[in-house]
């Protein structure tokens, strides 16, 4: 099993360029992706943000899990975290405005107490590649300003863009972090597409994504490719075999690989969420 890693200079040059840009702006909007809300969270802009006020923004929610974003967001709650989930094409902006109203409350008092009003709150939008950032970015501005791909790596400078009555929105690359401790990280952003496609091997995405759906929703396995309880309570490299050849692609898994990934991708599987809801957010701020 290969080990999936991609940092290329680009993020490097964009995270020293968040650091020097955090002290322009009132708040920040961390981006991650509802269907893996920890594992999509890069650890060096996290640790950035400690001092810095921000929102925590699960993109993609159509296609996450609707009962684990709403344990999601409820456990961010409890750890003083502030987090809304949205669509990133649909009805974001006064939701994502909203929060941010809230939670800067005590500072916008503070400058209307001084005379200073509707003076546009400068906000930072951080994420890893392919989260959805260009996407919600110009639904928010209501245009396309933010180049989109479907694939990671699109957005590569950072522009500043105005939404609404009262942001200014500082658009910035995807992110990733040098070194995923955890190789299951690596397996659920390439799963995900936040990882390019040419580096990393499929059968080994394939197999962490049969086992997930096998343990999680093995209904939509068995509708999805027609198989059977038997060929689900076989090994996971028995079980991609069975699928290779379902579809018609004789004992080449790795084509068979490709077609799962991007239908999962696709939604053909249906919703679901990869990291799951620790049990209790008491226990997390204990460790």
């Amino acid at each position: 099993m290969t080990t999936i890693q991609w940092f290329p200079g680009h993020m490097a040059k964009a995270l020293r360029q968040v650091k020097e840009n955090l002290k322009l702006v009132d708040i920040v909007l961390e981006l991650v992706d509802a269907r893996l809300p920890e594992s999509s969270r890069n650890p060096q802009l996290k640790e950035l943000l400690a001092n810095k006020p921000s929102i925590l923004v699960l993109t993609k929610m159509d296609l996450a899990d609707p009962k684990q974003t709403t344990g999601w967001l409820k456990y961010y709650e409890e750890m003083g975290q502030p987090a809304v989930a949205v669509n990133s094409t649909q009805g974001s902006l006064k939701v994502i405005e909203k929060k941010i109203k809230e939670v800067l409350a005590d500072k916008l008092a503070a400058k209307e107490a001084k005379g200073i009003m509707n003076q546009r709150i400068r906000v930072m939008c951080i994420g890893i590649p392919n989260v959805g950032k260009s996407t919600l970015l110009n639904h928010l501005v209501k245009k396309n300003v933010a180049q989109v791909g479907n694939k990671p790596g699109v957005t590569k400078s950072q522009q500043w863009l105005k939404a609404g009555s009262s942001l200014q929105l500082l658009d910035t690359p995807g992110i990733l972090w040098p070194k995923f401790e955890d190789p299951l990280v690596g397996k659920k952003l390439a799963l995900t597409g936040a990882i390019k496609d040419t580096l990393y091997n499929k059968d080994d995405v394939a197999l962490y994504a049969l086992e997930h759906f096998n343990d999680t929703n093995p209904q939509a396995l068995m509708e999805r490719y027609k198989l059977t309880q038997a060929n689900l309570d076989d090994t996971t490299v028995e079980l991609l075999l069975e699928l290779t050849r379902k579809m018609g692609f004789k004992d080449d898994y790795d084509r068979a690989s490709e077609r799962l990934i991007f239908e999962i991708r696709r939604g053909k599987l249906g919703r679901y969420t990869l990291d799951f809801v620790p049990v209790s957010a008491a226990e997390v701020k204990n460790d």
